[in-house]
């Protein structure tokens, strides 16, 4: 018995398990609904890069101070850590469709503030509230959408809907900059950029507006257990635990320097942030974590998601000490590629793992655990190591999260967690 089988063969992509390709990404992109959402999802998620990319560098190049860019980091990502349960239950409990359209008006209008007080070169304080209703609004819908995006599949498509949401996100880190590159030769400023992030919010509200979204059976819990279910069920299910805690050191000591990448591409290469040569750096780094997260349900389809857990530190642990220590910016950009396509090939496989083996109608509260170890800690981590960047530079920050990922390849090992489990059974 394993800890993560609510559904049929959790742990790995259900395209072994016929000959129809069931699990792949292909699958999951035939359904009408979910490829409607993916589209416009896609679009908005350009924007949000966009955004993500231009206000490090707006911060970093006004004030010169890695600790500024990871405050506004944490007033985007810090609300996951605080927010997510209570969004879990909510996307349990209320019409996921309304609560959705109401998130993505929040953040479109947070967005527009932000675009007013860029342009009128606002104090830090308002930009940071600004970014922070941005981060509000994300945090309490990312388990709505998480459970929203899977019930638009079959359970046995779940694998290449979750890769395709990952290509989601890393295509747009690809895009965002080269949109960036070329509309700033044509003198777009911060404070537009921000303004054209906000008008892609209204694609996904005439979607979710568009598409029939399946009600699921509401929560029964009450009380304070309604918070505390998803905790319940990572201490019953030591699969989900250990997941829970990998991705969370993770993205704690390995993945700051994603937030700080301004300063790290200045600092370890001397690459300016404003310049075309960081936009191409981010770019083909993100390249690689779209290609990393597709192959998932793509070249690795019928490979159990287990293993691709492993490979994915073992890769993410190599790819990160050659990129520490590149010589070279041409050294950099090929190891960045690599950097990326590691990162997501390894959370891409960690969430197939995670997503699969809960039912429908307790996945918005567990998923709520994800994501506070996934987004949540991020910005703990800019926090505490931006101002050490600040003074002893961000060499020594890719080698910790290198040594890190290495251990979480031996401490990860879902295959030997189950085999013990059902040794004790």
């Amino acid at each position: 018995m394993t800890d993560t089988t609510d559904t049929p063969d959790a742990s790995r992509p259900v395209g072994r398990q016929n000959k129809t390709n069931s699990g792949s990404a292909r699958a999951a992109f035939q359904n009408r609904a979910f490829r409607r959402i993916w589209v416009v999802s896609f679009a908005s998620n350009i924007g949000t890069w966009i955004q993500n990319i231009v206000l490090p560098i707006y911060i970093y190049s006004r004030t010169g101070r890695a600790s500024l860019v990871a405050l506004l980091i944490f007033a985007q990502l810090g609300p996951i850590l605080l927010l997510s349960i209570p969004g879990g239950v909510l996307a349990d409990r209320v019409n996921r469709k309304k609560f959705l359209v109401a998130m993505q008006s929040l953040q479109l209008c947070s967005s527009l503030l932000l675009a007013a007080f860029t342009a009128n070169d606002a104090t830090i304080v308002l930009l940071f509230i600004a970014q922070l209703g941005v981060g509000i609004g994300n945090a309490l819908q990312i388990p709505a959408w998480s459970a929203m995006l899977v019930s638009l599949v079959p359970p046995r498509d779940l694998g290449g809907a979750i890769s395709l949401n990952s290509t989601v996100i890393n295509g747009a880190r690809v895009i965002g900059p080269i949109v960036v590159l070329i509309l700033s030769r044509f003198g777009v400023t911060a404070a537009e950029f921000f303004a054209i992030n906000a008008a892609t919010y209204l694609f996904v509200i005439f979607a979710l507006i568009s598409v029939p979204i399946a009600d699921v059976a509401r929560d029964s819990t009450t009380g304070w257990r309604r918070f505390t279910f998803a905790f319940k069920i990572a201490r019953e299910r030591v699969v989900v635990s250990r997941l829970v805690l990998s991705l969370a050191s993770f993205s704690l000591l390995s993945l700051p320097y994603v937030g700080l990448f301004p300063a790290v591409a200045k600092l370890n290469f001397d690459i300016d942030p404003q310049g075309n040569a960081y936009k191409a750096l981010y770019a083909i780094w993100g390249l690689g974590a779209c290609i990393g997260g597709l192959s998932i349900s793509t070249l690795f389809v019928n490979v159990d998601n287990r293993k691709l857990i492993r490979i994915g530190f073992a890769s993410f642990s190599a790819s990160m000490m050659a990129f520490a220590f590149a010589p070279t910016v041409a050294l950099a950009f090929a190891t960045a590629f690599f950097l990326g396509g590691a990162y997501f090939f390894t959370t891409t496989a960690m969430q197939t793992v995670f997503s699969a083996g809960l039912a429908p109608e307790i996945r918005g509260r567990v998923m709520a655990l994800w994501f506070m170890a996934f987004g949540g800690t991020v910005p703990i981590g800019n926090l505490v190591f931006g101002p050490m960047i600040d003074r002893y530079g961000s060499r020594w920050l890719l080698i910790l999260g290198s040594l890190w990922a290495a251990v979480l390849w031996w401490w990860c090992d879902i295959e030997r967690i189950e085999r013990q489990e059902e040794t004790v059974l």
